[in-house]
């Protein structure tokens, strides 16, 4: 939460000069304080619905033990779902046309599984438009993931995702790009990001469309942009949310797809995740189910607790500090009636009044 300049205190001009946070104490006596309402459009299939869920849901929650949150899943009509999963939604999630009707602070949209090669031959992506453009015009500020991001640059700029010549899997080495810039106020200059994608989108195609680059990658790419007014849209390409197992699983998935015969040889490792001995042990593991293929035994079970006590997480300090700072802005700008974008004073085309 910011401080508030209540006294003639020299510190407190410096601080601001160093591009801290300090409200004037005009504005603190006449800012109304609440709950804030985010909303959290997921898309991830079945299988990742769930843990997608609890991870974003847990980011939000551990950025800031002082303010109040409320978070409202939802997804969208034409994702595959299973029976089971349908039920699930029905049972937990909201309806995006109650959540119209209520309104919403802020809203985060996951990535999602596809089918198509061109995003807009998805069945999902006239449903996700109407709630873009809905956000677009009722939302402080939102949160695009992975896939997320892909859709609505496309959207937006007609930017189009270009194939990568090899997944970008692991855990990456990130700087910021933009310093002072409030999203990144008092995070580390530099931090990991883990990464899991076949597309990406450059910086040269961003600042093309005139969005500003926060967060980059010499070998991982374009972490974090925002939108040309510099906050209501805000788009990831890798996955801060994720947890310290999040990569081996996706490994696991990939281990078991070769031994099923899916993938023509084992699966690489995910770059800068496991250590030495985690590959040792990840590389037997392969050896010991071929050889039960072979003698036609059962698949031994991948010793995933052991790998996992020697992976790190090295990505969510930084993760909750940075939603920290965007859900701090959202408090700052969102209007007390939150079926209204902003503060009757905010310009929506600059509202961190960044602009000289």
């Amino acid at each position: 939460m910011p401080l508030v300049e209540h006294l003639e205190l020299p510190t407190f001009s410096r601080l601001r000069e160093q591009g801290h946070e300090v409200l004037p104490l005009d504005r603190a006596v006449h800012q109304d304080i609440r709950e804030l309402h985010i909303g959290f459009l997921n898309m991830m299939p079945d299988t990742a619905l769930e843990a997608t869920e609890r991870q974003f849901i847990r980011l939000v929650g551990n950025c800031n033990r002082i303010a109040q949150f409320y978070v409202y899943p939802f997804s969208l009509p034409g994702l595959p779902r299973s029976e089971k999963t349908k039920q699930y939604i029905q049972r937990y999630y909201s309806r995006f046309e109650d959540l119209k009707q209520q309104g919403l602070d802020a809203l985060i949209i996951t990535g999602a599984n596809i089918s198509n090669p061109d995003l807009e031959e998805e069945p999902f992506w006239e449903p996700l438009m109407e709630v873009v453009r809905w956000a677009e015009d009722n939302v402080a500020s939102t949160l695009c993931s992975c896939l997320a991001t892909h859709a609505l640059l496309r959207y937006f700029y007609g930017i189009e995702r270009q194939a990568l010549p090899r997944k970008q899997w692991g855990v990456y080495s990130h700087r910021v790009a933009c310093p002072g810039h409030p999203l990144l106020r008092d995070i580390n200059t530099r931090f990991d990001v883990p990464h899991s994608r076949y597309n990406g989108i450059s910086r040269q195609e961003l600042e093309n469309a005139g969005l500003t680059v926060l967060v980059e990658s010499e070998t991982g790419g374009v972490h974090m942009a925002v939108s040309k007014d510099q906050f209501r849209m805000i788009y990831f390409q890798g996955h801060p949310e994720y947890d310290r197992n999040s990569l081996l699983k996706e490994y696991k998935r990939e281990v078991l797809r070769y031994l099923a015969g899916e993938l023509p040889s084992p699966p690489p490792f995910p770059e800068h995740y496991f250590s030495a001995d985690a590959k040792r042990i990840a590389v037997q593991y392969i050896e010991q189910a071929r050889n039960a293929q072979a003698g036609n035994e059962p698949l031994p079970a991948l010793p995933e607790a052991k790998i996992e006590a020697m992976l790190d997480n090295t990505w969510g300090d930084t993760a909750k500090a940075m939603v920290n700072n965007w859900l701090g802005l959202v408090y700052q700008v969102t209007n007390l009636d939150r079926t209204k974008q902003f503060m009757d004073e905010i310009d929506p085309a600059d509202p961190l009044r960044m602009k000289k």
